[in-house]
């Protein structure tokens, strides 16, 4: 199975030095800390897609030997349709913006997406209650519970179920505007794992993941 990372956008909101897959979490940067994970997983191949955007986040990925697709950075959601069209299906997507995500975290969904597609959510609760950063927009109701997606997930076989399960993949508001309500096709994986909770997008959120990091 093929595992996209997906570090194409401006990360304006976080507002860092350098492009937001290369800001460091515990003196390493967030894209080397999900291609790792991704690798210790059960998946076949992790490729990079970045953008215009990220090109030196695009020269980070080939020095850790990651496929690489560039993407025309049009938005997350077309980057992701442009990403999977050149992979097989399933496969695993996963922002590059989670920095605590563990082989064990891709491993689980993959297997509760068993050859169909999953979303790995974790309660708004959660999150606030850790003080990381939400975006509203990406917020929906899961069996009475609120719950946003972490931004990692398992788009199914190529149909037209697969489109809409790459939107509601999409994640956590990196730099998209996806619509958050859930294909009924793709399987939930809720969570309540902290480093699932953590998404940097903001500065306060950096500080929130050293304080978890390994």
């Amino acid at each position: 199975m093929d595992a996209l990372v997906m570090c194409g956008g401006r990360g304006t909101r976080l507002d860092a030095p350098v492009e937001k897959p290369l800001v460091e979490i515990c003196g390493r940067p967030m894209l080397d800390r999900v291609a790792a994970a991704l690798r210790d997983s059960s998946v076949e191949t992790v490729r990079a897609v970045t953008s215009p955007h990220t090109p030196n986040t695009r020269d980070r990925a080939a020095d850790l030997g990651l496929d690489p697709i560039e993407a025309p950075g049009d938005g997350y959601v077309s980057d992701l349709g442009f990403a999977l069209a050149r992979v097989s299906r399933p496969a695993v997507t996963v922002v590059s913006d989670l920095p605590l995500v563990a082989p064990e975290h891709v491993d689980a969904v993959v297997a509760a997406a068993d050859g169909g597609a999953a979303t790995a959510c974790v309660p708004v609760e959660l999150k606030r209650e850790l003080g990381a950063s939400v975006d509203d927009a990406l917020v929906f109701d899961y069996e009475g519970t609120a719950v946003c997606p972490t931004g990692l997930g398992v788009v199914g076989p190529a149909d037209a179920a697969a489109e809409t399960d790459a939107e509601t993949n999409a994640g956590t508001g990196a730099d998209t505007n996806t619509d958050a309500d859930t294909d009924t096709d793709s399987t939930m994986y809720l969570s309540t794992d902290t480093k699932l909770a953590l998404n940097v997008n903001r500065p306060t959120d950096i500080a929130l993941a050293e304080d978890r990091c390994e």
